[in-house]
């Protein structure tokens, strides 16, 4: 998605922070840069966001790393401590005019250009599904493993505007919100 919104990009930073998918997720995420002609600059992140919310940590080294490396872009692995940490990096971003994507809708929301993952809205419905078999009885462990089916684009089209990316029309008509 993002080399279809910004076609000219030749190198992408992959920022991550550890979690039991990171290898495997990478090495899917490799496979496909190559075919795109994409290189990846990975870099671990941790970030600490103490209890007055200033959110510190290595993720503006990430971003001056990312920078100097020329990344066109950025990609937000799926981790708990990045997730917490949205509107820090969708501003470190919008700092650094550095195009990213995130799974999770409040990226977009939080100022980052785009965010493609698992409807939250439904999968939360779903959980109220579950919950409600059971408490009329059904076995938790008898249940059948739902996966996602219900995905959804969102483009932020002033963060875009912010740093220079003009949107495809095609994107805008893929997306669920703009």
């Amino acid at each position: 998605l993002l080399k279809e919104t910004v076609p000219g990009i030749s190198r992408v930073a992959v920022l991550w922070s550890r979690g039991p998918q990171v290898e495997l997720t990478m090495k899917g995420m490799q496979i496909t840069a190559r075919s795109l002609g994409v290189e990846l600059q990975t870099a671990e992140v941790k970030l600490f966001k103490p209890p007055f919310g200033f959110a510190t940590g290595s993720a503006g080294a990430a971003f001056n790393w990312a920078t100097r490396g020329q990344a066109g872009a950025f990609i937000l692995l799926p981790s708990s401590i990045l997730s917490e940490n949205l509107d820090y990096i969708a501003d470190l971003g919008l700092k650094k005019r550095l195009p990213g994507i995130f799974w999770r809708e409040d990226f977009a929301e939080a100022g980052g250009l785009m965010s493609y993952g698992a409807s939250q809205t439904e999968q939360f419905r779903r959980a109220a599904y579950v919950v409600d078999k059971i408490l009329k009885g059904a076995k938790a462990a008898e249940l059948p493993v739902e996966l996602p089916t219900k995905f959804e684009l969102v483009i932020n089209l002033k963060t875009a505007k912010e740093i220079g990316v003009t949107i495809p029309p095609e994107m805008l008509m893929f997306a669920d919100r703009v």
